[in-house]
């Protein structure tokens, strides 16, 4: 996916570090994405910009263009949604504060997910978690902690016994409302896209209702390229934006090397009809990208 101009840049607008769920530092991963040839980035934690300073003096080292992000967690009819925050203001106030507020729901959860698994019978793992995180840790840092611990040979049995979807790992969270986190994006000068929309499960119905529903509140793009959208996925999505009005956007959504059909930059490029997000950069932003 690249971007237009005088010198079209390769772009990838969604990926993870340790800040959050990711395998690599925020640092390493600004290194790999330009070892893949990316020119712009955007470093998109789940609920936090920790590793923004430290990818941001990693890609200044590498020559790349950092695009401040985060990916907030939010709900829609009772569903947990994820919004991509894109080149807002990393020091409007009020935004740090609504932060502040979701990394505090991430720790009261993994407070949580350690207590439970303790009543499985399993040793504490919460702080070899942390430690793993950097920051909040997620379901993957604990299903790491458990095999560091010796109680399970493997990542992947963790999460088939503990950790996954319907496990006693997994931890109902009570996240602030779509309309409100659409919101706070635009509060802080930052675009609102609604990130991996086909991973949610839902049919086409309720998907053009949750898009009508995100638009509504103020929401301005859709991730139409991520891991695991298929090429018609993509194309409909495509639709779904030129029917709106909505702007396109896309990312890897890189977590792992070890996941290879998520790899940093390896995108198509953007299908043809929706402006890209990257039009709508803040100008000083689009000026940085255009050379100037």
């Amino acid at each position: 996916m690249h971007t237009d101009g005088p010198t079209p840049l390769l772009a990838d607008l969604h990926c993870h570090s340790t800040a959050s769920d990711g395998g690599l530092s925020p640092a390493s991963v600004v290194a790999r994405a330009a070892g893949n040839g990316v020119g712009v980035l955007a470093l998109t934690d789940h609920d936090t910009i920790a590793g923004m300073g430290e990818a941001r003096e990693a890609a200044v080292a590498e020559g790349m263009h950092l695009v401040s992000g985060v990916e907030l967690s939010c709900l829609w009819r009772d569903q947990t949604i994820h919004v991509v925050a894109l080149d807002f203001d990393p020091e409007a106030a009020g935004f740090l504060a609504v932060l502040e507020g979701q990394e505090s729901v991430r720790h009261e959860r993994a407070g949580t997910i350690d207590e439970r698994l303790r009543k499985q019978g399993l040793p504490s793992v919460l702080e070899r978690a942390r430690a793993l995180a950097a920051g909040v840790p997620g379901r993957p840092h604990f299903a790491r902690a458990l095999v560091d611990a010796g109680v399970i040979p493997g990542e992947r049995q963790a999460f088939q016994r503990y950790l996954g979807t319907g496990k006693v790992g997994d931890v109902a969270t009570c996240w602030p409302e779509l309309a409100l986190v659409v919101g706070w994006i635009r509060e802080a000068g930052g675009i609102p896209v609604l990130a991996h929309p086909r991973r949610y499960g839902l049919t086409n119905n309720k998907l053009r209702k949750l898009v009508h529903a995100f638009q509504n509140a103020g929401g301005q793009a859709l991730e139409v390229l991520s891991a695991g959208h298929s090429p018609q996925d993509s194309g409909y999505l495509t639709r779904l934006c030129l029917d709106g009005g909505l702007w396109a956007s896309g990312g890897s959504d890189f977590h792992w090397p070890e996941r290879p059909w998520s790899e940093l930059g390896r995108l198509p490029e953007l299908p043809a009809g929706p402006e890209p997000v990257w039009w709508h950069f803040r100008r000083e932003t689009r000026a940085r990208l255009q050379g100037e």
